[in-house]
């Protein structure tokens, strides 16, 4: 790749040595041999060996990895690509890496193997139009056996060859197809991911949605091109969402600067601020806050600063914070009354499941309301007979905005999921778990909507900036079922279990606590949302366990 001395272009054909191949460089960082192809499983014709099985060794990990390595340095797109369980993919990509990125006079450097994995670094060069730029990163591969005859090759996968890659996405360097912008928050400052790492990717999707709009004329640029509905696959559940919306795509290197247009947001440079620190002093946090009484969205950010953005896209379990709208559906169908008695006992079944409550704790003679400061889930479990199928969505959608993939907050989101279900996932539901889906930003809006008993759609950039339509709920809540919610949130804020985080925030406060299990994981994802004035806010910290003790004093930090 570039410019190559003469005697290591010589040097990248294979050649035939004892019946293997290798291949040698001789002047990258990489000083490899590696043994591969049909001769290495199987002797004269009629004296077959059994297909090797297993793990590869730590030996077959190194001589392939150092084999890809050298043919990938030097050139020799082909030869690398041979070495992988995907030619085709791999070959299309590593030339690609040449030919459409410009990324040339590439030294891979491999790093200590663990297990099958083998972490190398890179450093090249980017060239266009006559400018160039060095390029440095980290990468990681993985080495495979193949189950049909037992050969050990790379792991084919685009983040091979940039982890910032997915399926279909690509590199490119060149005249960007989208012009830079320069991100204001509400009181006129400029956001950049410098201050804020948080909104590294925000920034990456308002320049998606608005660079055209505003203005700006595009720089060159070395960037990933990303495919449509690339975040939604090959994603875990626990981290990203469902949705089909285009992943913003992503500069890696400027190498001439364009002029940036100018897009303003409704980002707190306080609350912002306050949102970093927090996310930062904790492991895999994410957090929002909004207005109520606009859906104005104020503050956003992930541990993962720069990475996967968990707070708008994540689509996750809401655990007991799904509680406030199967409350309100309660509420509204006289099925619940905040001071009646309502049962809850140690355990519910329904649907061939038997649930039960943290502890197996019961509230004997009590009412909805301490069945819902305390989190009782067998007081929602015990009400699902009497709830049709569609009864939860219907109420989600219809109250809360949720569930209709149509918000348009100015970047791509997960809107939430609540599916209707049946028999045992259907009452799971109605306590947030089953196949109930959200991430921090559509729970705040829970918590903002009943607060004021109507759904704001949030937004980071307002409407009038391009005319968009933001979405709308088709209703209000009953003015009794919202005056109870309120009351209810209120009680568990004061004297519940969201009280410990929320002390000292009064009066004018409601809040509630969540823990969502997780198929694998030790402890469950810590929920907490509560509002305070015209300030409402949502955190998860995942495997944070009791959302009280993990994610509630991040929002009692906000709402601060």
């Amino acid at each position: 790749m570039g410019k190559r001395r003469r005697a290591a272009r010589r040097r990248t054909h294979p050649a035939l040595v004892g019946g293997a191949v290798a291949v040698v460089v001789g002047a990258g960082a990489v000083a490899a041999y590696t043994l591969y192809g049909g001769g290495s499983h199987a002797d004269a014709v009629g004296d077959a060996k059994p297909v090797p099985k297993g793990p590869p060794t730590a030996a077959e990990v190194r001589t392939v990895a150092q084999g890809f390595l050298t043919a990938w340095g030097a050139g020799d797109e082909a030869g690398a690509a041979a070495l992988t369980d995907d030619p085709a993919a791999a070959g299309k990509a590593l030339t690609g890496y040449r030919e459409d990125a410009r990324i040339g006079t590439v030294t891979l450097t491999p790093g200590t193997r663990a297990g099958a994995k083998m972490p190398f670094s890179v450093k090249a060069k980017v060239s266009y139009g006559g400018k160039s730029k060095p390029l440095a990163y980290a990468s990681e591969l993985t080495v495979v056996r193949r189950a049909s005859d037992g050969e050990v090759l790379v792991g084919w996968r685009p983040s091979v060859v940039h982890p910032d890659l997915l399926d279909g996405d690509r590199l490119v360097t060149g005249a960007s197809g989208t012009p830079p912008i320069k991100a204001l928050d509400r009181a006129g400052g400029e956001l950049t991911s410098a201050k804020y790492p948080s909104l590294a990717g925000v920034l990456d999707g308002l320049r998606e949605k608005y660079g055209k709009k505003a203005g700006g004329k595009a720089g060159i640029e070395l960037r990933v091109v990303r495919a449509d509905s690339a975040a939604s696959k090959g994603t875990s559940d626990s981290a990203k969402s469902d949705t089909d919306a285009k992943a913003a795509d992503k500069t890696l290197i400027t190498l001439s600067k364009g002029t940036p247009g100018t897009v303003k947001t409704t980002l707190s440079p306080t609350a912002q601020s306050t949102a970093e620190q927090q996310v930062k002093a904790r492991e895999r946090a994410s957090v929002v806050v909004i207005r109520p009484s606009t859906g104005e969205i104020l503050a956003v950010a992930n541990s993962n600063a720069g990475g996967f953005n968990i707070a708008f896209q994540g689509s996750i379990a809401p655990g007991s914070t799904m509680k406030i709208v199967t409350a309100s559906l309660l509420l509204e169908k006289d099925l619940a009354s905040i001071d009646k008695p309502h049962p809850c006992p140690k355990y519910s079944s329904y649907g061939g499941w038997k649930f039960q409550n943290l502890e197996k704790f019961q509230i004997k003679d009590g009412t909805f309301r301490a069945s819902f400061a305390a989190s009782c889930n067998t007081a929602f479990i015990s009400q699902a007979k009497e709830l049709d199928d569609d009864a939860l969505t219907r109420q989600s959608q219809e109250v809360f905005g949720l569930g209709r993939d149509n918000w348009a907050i100015g970047v791509p989101t997960f809107d939430g999921a609540v599916p209707v279900q049946k028999d045992a996932p259907k009452a799971a539901s109605l306590i947030g778990q089953g196949g109930v889906r959200m991430n921090p930003l559509n729970v705040a809006s829970i918590v903002a909507t009943a607060k004021t008993g109507v759904f704001h759609q949030p937004y980071l950039v307002s409407p009038d900036v391009d005319d968009r339509a933001l979405a709308t709920a088709s209703r209000t809540l009953s003015a009794s079922a919202q005056s109870q919610l309120r009351e209810l949130l209120r009680y568990t804020a004061t004297s519940g279990t969201a009280a410990k985080a929320m002390a000292g925030l009064g009066p004018d406060i409601g809040g509630k606590t969540g823990s969502a299990e997780v198929d694998g994981q030790k402890k469950p994802n810590g929920w907490f949302t509560a509002w305070r004035g015209d300030l409402a806010s949502a955190a998860v910290v995942l495997e944070g366990g009791h959302g009280g003790d993990s994610a509630g004093p991040l929002v009692a930090a906000m709402l601060r």
